[in-house]
């Protein structure tokens, strides 16, 4: 079967113009986009944390955006410490988000334990006093070998005081206790009794249940709108939210009308 010249430049032309409209579409479906903010649970301030791009905002709905304590703090010490937040809902230009776990970073793990130490490792299930069920999984290690009946009072001790701070506390200040080491730290001063231990970290949490009761509080994370014409009211500057987060975790006192 042969082909004339002008049947393959008239295939040619055709291609062209399948590619022509191929790129249009895709320009098209570029310019329908929108950039919106992601930000931080009530928690955080509702402090920005990354952007993310989409046409329809029920596609926003459901993605994961990851940030380190240090992004929402400003503190080094804490750029070990990664926590997860999914978008629930999005209001203007704003995503909305949920906290749904934390994990520390793989290395940070590895430069905590050594060959003649114990590592001893817990999985606990807790549910907050407002209701709100975690999966924590704190870590403990220990300054040399330890035995196994001595690792089982350490992860009894660690079960205990999760489970007790979840009871008396909501799931906000729990949250903030676990990333920022209050937890561990009280873990770290009962358990050490039974045996000598070099540190003490949650490594690990992660969502698993919400409170039927449990509501999305937009208003919180959305900018003020202007009504009857008036101008909306500056929403608080972003520096200063960091700040205050950045004072409460290090141990600043303030109520929880402050927050």
């Amino acid at each position: 079967m042969t082909v004339s010249a002008g049947g393959c430049d008239h295939m040619t032309q055709q291609k062209k113009k399948v590619s022509r409209v191929a790129a249009r579409k895709v320009k098209d479906k570029w310019k329908a986009k929108q950039w919106y903010t992601v930000r931080a649970p009530k928690m955080f301030n509702g402090v920005p944390i990354a952007e993310t791009l989409a046409d329809e905002t029920p596609k926003l709905v459901g993605r994961v955006a990851e940030a380190t304590l240090q992004d929402l703090t400003g503190d080094f010490s804490k750029m070990h410490v990664k926590l997860y937040f999914k978008v629930a809902g999005v209001r203007g230009t704003d995503c909305v988000t949920k906290f749904t776990g934390h994990e520390l970073t793989s290395d940070y793990i590895r430069r905590l334990t050594r060959r003649k130490h114990s590592k001893v490792d817990a999985v606990v299930d807790v549910t907050t006093k407002d209701g709100y069920s975690l999966r924590v999984k704190p870590m403990a290690v220990t300054e040399k070998r330890a035995q196994s009946t001595q690792e089982q009072l350490i992860r009894k001790t660690a079960e205990t005081v999760i489970k007790t701070a979840g009871a008396e506390k909501d799931l906000g200040t729990f949250v903030k206790e676990m990333c920022n080491g209050e937890l561990a730290q009280v873990i770290y001063k009962e358990a050490r009794v039974f045996y000598p231990l070099k540190r003490v970290e949650i490594r690990k949490s992660q969502m698993m249940a919400e409170p039927t009761t449990a509501t999305d509080d937009f208003d919180i994370f959305a900018p003020a709108e202007a009504t009857d014409g008036a101008a909306a009211e500056e929403a608080p500057a972003e520096e200063e939210m960091v700040d205050d987060i950045a004072s409460e975790l290090s141990g600043g006192e303030k109520t929880e009308e402050e927050l």
